[in-house]
């Protein structure tokens, strides 16, 4: 389980780097405007992203 995690996290990073490698730009853009999002909306944002991540997860478990 520590190893699943860890690929995991590792996954997290490499996909991170693809988009700051392919499209810096875009990147810097779609952060500065989530830095005038309140916070309330950032929070329903995160929750979406952690549903879907949990969803897949279990969809997609052995």
């Amino acid at each position: 389980m520590p190893g699943a995690l860890l690929q995991a996290l590792c996954l997290v990073a490499v996909i991170e780097g693809l988009f700051l490698f392919a499209a810096p730009g875009l990147w810097r853009r779609t952060m500065e405007q989530l830095l005038h999002r309140p916070d309330g909306a950032l929070r329903r944002l995160g929750a979406v992203v952690l549903f879907a991540g949990v969803v897949s997860l279990w969809w997609l478990r052995p």
